[in-house]
């Protein structure tokens, strides 16, 4: 999403498409590539957030011949609502939100996650995912564009669903554009998190304002956090996986390792609020929502959830 680092990180980036930098240690044991991976520019897509061209093929040569890859660590996006997985890799989780520093906000349009309230399909594809559940209840005003098509946050329109991904990293960094924020030139095995919540866009004031829920210089103990995560929408569910985002399926694996945590529940947002957000300018210059990874349901590429 963004090609922040140095040249030193950047010839290697091209090797590597996937969604959030973490540590490193693939199963592969190709750390030097797992490092460079926060300079791929198309993390979850091209500049339009409709993905490309996969710069990582040499990714597939590592899937077996029933279609999954072969040897990664537990990937993401998965079904919370399903605790099963096989995948023996094993690392350390990364400490709560709280003790991380804020270095990436950015949504897909539809949850790339299926959970309790975001379980309808909405197909398949790096424009497929999941819908929340009380998407067809949506009133006439409810789904009214304020913006006529307009609005500043592309993407996205009222009666989509969006997951947020607000992603922290270990590292000493502050919040920027592009996944590559995440790390820097004197830290480049960081911890990652990532706080994700499903939304369902509304044209309603009364809803939730994305606003509450950016970035606007927080520190707190001297790291950087939003203004607030969502509360109300259930206990996180907290898995070990991997980076997201169109680049990766079950046959072309992430060596990327993140600490998730899911809220179970839909909440309803204020479209207004996120074309706000775009219009007025923010840190991380996010205008756009991306595309999704495709479901993983192997057992044998996630981890149990305990």
């Amino acid at each position: 999403m963004s090609n922040l680092l140095p040249t030193l990180l950047a010839a290697t980036a091209l090797a590597i498409a996937g969604g959030i930098l973490a540590t490193p240690v693939p199963a592969d044991g190709t750390a030097h590539a797992t490092r460079m991976a926060a300079a791929d520019p198309a993390a979850h897509g091209d500049a339009d957030g409709h993905g490309g061209g996969h710069h990582g093929a040499a990714r597939g040569t590592h899937a077996l011949a029933d279609g999954l890859c072969h040897g990664f660590g537990p990937q993401a996006p998965r079904d919370i609502s399903m605790t099963r997985g096989s995948n023996g890799r094993i690392f350390n989780m990364a400490p709560p939100a709280s003790e991380l520093n804020l270095c990436n906000i950015h949504t897909h349009t539809n949850a790339e996650h299926s959970g309790p309230g975001f379980s309808i399909s909405a197909g398949t594809g790096e424009h497929g995912g999941f819908r929340c559940n009380e998407t067809a209840s949506l009133t006439e005003q409810e789904l009214k564009d304020p913006a006529a098509g307009q609005g500043a946050f592309h993407g996205a329109k009222p009666g989509d669903t969006i997951e947020v991904h607000w992603v922290y990293s270990s590292c000493d960094v502050a919040p920027g554009k592009g996944l590559g924020s995440c790390m820097s030139e004197t830290c480049q095995n960081p911890q990652l998190r990532v706080e994700a919540q499903v939304f369902l866009l509304v044209n309603d004031h009364n809803a939730l304002d994305f606003k509450d829920f950016i970035y606007r210089g927080t520190q707190v103990n001297g790291l950087h956090q939003p203004r607030a995560l969502p509360q109300g929408t259930g206990t996180p569910v907290l898995y070990a996986g991997s980076t997201t985002g169109p680049k990766y399926t079950e046959a072309t694996c992430s060596p990327l390792q993140v600490t998730w945590s899911v809220r179970p529940s839909c909440a309803k947002l204020d479209i207004n609020s996120l074309y706000e957000w775009a219009a007025v300018g923010n840190v991380f210059q996010e205008d756009h929502s991306h595309g999704v990874r495709p479901l993983v349901t192997a057992e044998e590429l996630l981890s149990p959830i305990r």
